[in-house]
């Protein structure tokens, strides 16, 4: 299953954005980023019923925006992200997705502002402490998750050498292969882990493990992936190449793959996902 992020189209909603896909062709969609609307709940139970669509992280987009964080130490920030969930837990069931994915947590709360940027610096909490949180959230939404027949999966976060060099220490969780095959030992079996190769290639540099021997290691946790390409200094999602690092060790046998190429035509995406397709096949 591949399907094609909307989160490179910044100017329109999300169901915009998968309408025009559809049109041209594009009938695997994953929801994602886009402008907020009033309807926003209503178009996506209107979507096509030949689209085959899943919900992605923050999304649908809150009509006040906030920095969704599982981990959080704030009650507000922490209460919104939970409620988010849930409530993304219940879309997905209603278009008839059994998949929710989601961003790990982090140490701090950066602002709306800040995000892809370098983050003002708060207060971090400790390691342990956003671990615990995370933990003991994802605990709770595994059970909410249960009562609608929907696997949770939990995608890698990216950190950029610029935050390292800021904080002196990594403020986010779930960035280097040790941390996410410790958290995934303390989750229930069923929740999947969603590698962003991206995300990975990016956090390899900043923390300075070896990507390819990453990609190795994790192999019995992926449960998904998000492919898309970069300089390995910040996520510019750019499109995937023929010798791009991660295809000789590609796991094949995984719930979906997602295309997160943005400032592409929908041409271009078409091509995108046939190199992924090629790719499965070889390895198959």
């Amino acid at each position: 299953m591949i399907y094609i992020s909307t989160g490179g189209v910044k100017n329109k909603t999300a169901t915009n954005t998968a309408l025009e896909f559809h049109k041209n062709g594009i009938n695997k969609i994953e929801l994602s980023g886009g402008l907020y609307s009033n309807t926003i709940l209503k178009d996506i139970l209107e979507l096509p019923k030949a689209l085959q669509v899943q919900i992605h992280n923050y999304y649908p987009p809150a009509n006040e925006p906030f920095v969704f964080n599982l981990a959080s130490k704030d009650e507000q920030i922490s209460s919104l992200s939970i409620n988010h969930v849930k409530k993304s837990i219940d879309l997905s069931s209603k278009i008839g997705s059994k998949i929710y994915a989601f961003h790990a947590g982090f140490r701090l709360d950066p602002k709306v502002s800040e995000l892809g940027k370098k983050i003002n610096k708060n207060s971090l909490i400790s390691r342990d402490e956003a671990i615990d949180l995370f933990i003991k959230r994802v605990k709770l939404l595994h059970g909410e998750a249960k009562k609608f027949n929907m696997q949770l999966m939990i995608e890698n976060n990216v950190i950029s050498k610029k935050n390292i060099d800021h904080f002196q220490e990594d403020p986010l969780l779930f960035t280097n292969p040790k941390e996410i095959k410790e958290i995934m030992t303390m989750l229930p079996s069923d929740i999947g882990f969603l590698l962003d190769v991206a995300h990975l290639k990016v956090s390899s540099n900043s923390l300075g493990f070896d990507l390819e021997n990453a990609h190795k290691d994790l192999q019995n946790e992926i449960s998904a992936y998000h492919l898309s390409e970069n300089d390995g200094l910040s996520d510019q999602n750019r499109p995937l190449k023929s010798n791009s690092w991660f295809w000789k060790d590609l796991k094949t046998e995984v719930k979906f793959f997602t295309l997160e190429i943005y400032n592409s035509s929908i041409e271009e995406l078409k091509i995108q996902k046939a190199l992924v397709e090629n790719a499965i096949k070889i390895k198959l």
